[in-house]
């Protein structure tokens, strides 16, 4: 008679295990096909990529790329300044503000309704009305801005309570310095409209990029292509640096990068 042999029951549980483990695996991988699927079908809001890049980008690239893209100034003139230095990027909520005087206690609910409705990484865009001597913003609407967590404001306008807003550091660009008041002055012509701001127009949405040499709008729907551009702007002039320092002469970087 045949020896049965000893290991027998141990291959059987091996063959066993392995036909399990192959049957996980095979689970595993449908799941993950699935899921990449699923995935695909719904990519991510990249939002927030988006706005992080361009906050790495100069405003100078980006309003390069601007022009090259669409043949249009989309940068505000040298009268938007900051009331301090800073540097942001953000999405726009416009408001414009209408000359009216009046005795109205609500004629600017409105305003204080869009900061209210507002949050992360907004920029408030205001057009004020023949308002470079109105204070379009202060310090209490600059502190719910910055509590809400908004990126900044650009006022076609003045600013007042520069210090306080300092303080806190909640970065705004305007038109100068005012300590004049909206209230019974201006009323609330509508949010989130094409406004036109320093003589720029600017949709509700569009990207909102600011820092030390000023404020340039991209249009949302070119947002992608022009950053794209921007950062080979930037990477080209960065380079250049150290090749008209080593070179000492601009006219040959220029001709090897083609930037300028």
């Amino acid at each position: 008679m045949k020896k049965r042999s000893t290991f027998a029951p141990f291959k059987r549980l091996f063959s066993s295990l392995l036909v399990f483990l192959l049957a996980i695996a095979a689970l595993s991988g449908s799941r993950a096909l699935r899921s990449l699927n699923t995935h695909a079908a719904n990519p991510p809001n990249d939002d927030l990529s988006l706005l992080d890049a361009y906050r790495h980008v100069e405003v100078a690239s980006v309003s390069d790329a601007l022009e090259k893209l669409s043949g249009h100034k989309m940068y505000m003139s040298h009268r938007m300044r900051p009331i301090f230095g800073s540097k942001f990027a953000g999405f726009a909520l416009t408001v414009r503000l209408k000359k009216d005087p009046n005795n109205d206690p609500h004629a600017l609910d409105g305003m204080l309704a869009a900061i209210d409705q507002g949050g992360a990484n907004s920029v408030y865009v205001m057009a004020v009305e023949d308002g470079v001597d109105i204070a379009g913003m202060g310090g209490l609407m600059g502190t719910a801005m910055s509590a809400r967590g908004f990126s900044g404001a650009v006022i076609d306008g003045g600013v007042r309570d520069v210090a306080y807003l300092t303080k806190i550091g909640f970065p705004v660009y305007a038109l100068g310095v005012v300590p004049s008041t909206s209230v019974s002055h201006y009323r609330f012509a509508g949010a989130h409209i094409p406004v036109v701001c320093d003589g720029v127009a600017v949709n509700s949405g569009d990207v909102i990029v600011a820092d030390a040499d000023g404020v340039t709008v991209v249009p949302r729907a070119q947002a992608p292509q022009v950053l794209s551009l921007a950062q080979e702007m930037d990477f080209k002039e960065h380079s250049m640096y150290a090749d008209i320092e080593k070179l000492k002469s601009i006219q040959e970087a220029v001709k090897k990068f083609g930037r300028l």
